[in-house]
């Protein structure tokens, strides 16, 4: 009777555990979807600093 009443106590604890982690990845997910949305919302300023013109090297190698 013993044994059983601590195997539910734990699987009680693991649900409990399981659960927190998957709220807490979850609000994870929502607050970097939530980033993406803004961030593509107001024009991302890494979107705008790409130009057309290509990038010559400081540096070239000899022969």
């Amino acid at each position: 009777m013993y044994q059983l009443e601590l195997h539910q106590i734990r699987s009680a604890e693991l649900r409990r555990t399981a659960r927190q982690e998957r709220l807490a990845r979850e609000a994870v997910r929502l607050r970097r979807a939530a980033r993406r949305a803004e961030s593509a919302g107001h024009g991302a300023p890494v979107a705008e600093s790409h130009t057309g013109r290509l990038r010559r090297h400081r540096l070239l190698r000899s022969a």
